[in-house]
């Protein structure tokens, strides 16, 4: 952490979950579209992208369009859109699970989900994950205080361009860098 980017650790301050989705060929997609999504906790951000803080939690997977597999949360193809929904879908639960009540503050280079997320816009396709994401939002509402931020794509966001590395690479179905070695822009 350089030192003007200290953070004083307290209750108080929220934990910063960046998600992302990939999808290889977004264009006429179909249910066999690969797609990937992520979400990477850190506790200690600034919020700057310089890297402060450290990672509490790394999750990341394909997107699942097969309505019989136990994976299955309602994307109809794989997509960028599905992708990102997936992200905020998984991470959501996660905040769930965790059983914290520490406030969240999601971070995302998708207004297009965060906006489907919290219910600002009404979702044309993929309406089962889109409610899906929208139930588990007010969920977590109920016990944490939980907002989302428009991050900029591939602007040298430590925090977002890992998240981008772990949605692409599960999308690729190729394992992911171990944050020990992986460098930013490394997709």
């Amino acid at each position: 952490m350089n030192s003007g980017d200290s953070v004083i650790e307290s209750p108080l301050n929220p934990l910063y979950i960046y998600v992302d989705g990939s999808c290889l060929g977004n264009q006429n997609v179909t249910s066999d579209t690969p797609a990937g999504w992520s979400f990477v906790v850190v506790k200690g951000d600034s919020g700057l992208g310089k890297g402060s803080g450290n990672i509490i939690k790394e999750s990341y997977g394909k997107v699942i369009t097969e309505i019989d597999n136990l994976e299955f949360i309602g994307a109809e193809v794989g997509s960028n859109n599905t992708a990102e929904l997936s992200a905020f879908v998984h991470c959501l639960k996660w905040a769930l699970i965790q059983g914290d009540d520490q406030e969240l503050i999601i971070r995302t280079d998708s207004n297009y989900a965060g906006n489907i997320v919290e219910g600002n816009w009404k979702a044309k396709s993929n309406k089962a994950i889109a409610k899906l994401s929208q139930e588990l939002w007010k969920e977590v509402k109920l016990i944490r205080k939980l907002s989302w931020k428009h991050i900029r794509a591939h602007n040298g966001h430590r925090w977002n361009e890992r998240a981008d590395h772990l949605a692409i690479r599960a999308a690729q179905n190729t394992a992911p860098v171990p944050i020990d070695f992986w460098k930013p822009g490394l997709r």
